[in-house]
């Protein structure tokens, strides 16, 4: 029981550090290399975990030569458009001048279910409004809605401002955040004096975050939770 544990755990560290190595995506965003490296991996990953008499090494090795595959293709793909097409594919439009292509919606095997779904997500729900949209290659839709259904924006009413930074957690859950102090030049003590002004101290915090010019939040630790 404790070698299959033991496995297990290495073998989750070693996934975790390929993934790692392959880059920062959300599972739905995968370009298909991507997605069947994925798979490979877990499945690989399961076997000697399923049969202690296989060696780690017959998993562990596998794993690593996939991950730099996966890296060789990529580096290949940054440096050759054709090869990146051939790869990954081209985005595809589905609607333009508002008018849906059917016959490329046909052609991805995408419903107007599915059309509707992704539309929805960017919070379009009449297909009317929209004047373009393109299926990417991982599968996500892009869309551009007419002029008139568009949210008004500054821009559009020519209107001036400044552009803020958004500000950053710097104690979260009673733990301070070095990283996020370094982020806007915060020092510790400034966050200890300032919880103190509330009668706190930063193990009392559930949620601090401050912006660049020193504007912060706070929200104190309920009771029973602290």
């Amino acid at each position: 029981m404790l070698t299959v544990l033991f496995r297990a755990v290495l073998l989750y560290l070693l996934v975790i550090f390929a993934l790692r190595l392959m880059g920062k995506r959300q599972l739905g965003e995968l370009q298909p290399t991507e997605l069947v490296i994925t798979i490979l991996i877990s499945n690989i990953a399961s076997l000697p975990i399923e049969d202690p008499s296989i060696p780690m090494t017959m998993g562990a090795i596998p794993i690593l030569v996939l991950v730099g595959f996966e890296l060789f293709v990529s580096n290949i793909s940054l440096k050759s458009r054709k090869f990146r097409k051939f790869i990954s594919g081209n985005p595809i439009i589905v609607i333009q001048d508002g008018k849906i292509d059917q016959a490329a919606l046909h052609d991805l095997r995408f419903s107007i279910d599915d059309l509707m779904e992704s539309l929805r997500e960017q919070g379009i729900f009449n297909v009317e409004d929209v004047h373009f949209a393109i299926v990417e290659t991982t599968g996500k839709v892009s869309a551009l809605q007419k002029f008139e259904a568009q949210t008004v924006t500054p821009k559009m009413l020519k209107l001036t401002g400044q552009e803020d930074n958004p500000p950053v957690v710097v104690i979260s859950d009673g733990k301070v955040i070095p990283d996020a102090l370094e982020h806007y030049s915060i020092s510790r003590s400034w966050i200890e004096q300032t919880v103190k002004n509330h009668r706190l101290t930063p193990s009392q915090v559930f949620l601090m975050t401050v912006d660049k010019n020193r504007q912060y939040y706070i929200v104190p630790k309920e009771e029973g939770n602290q």
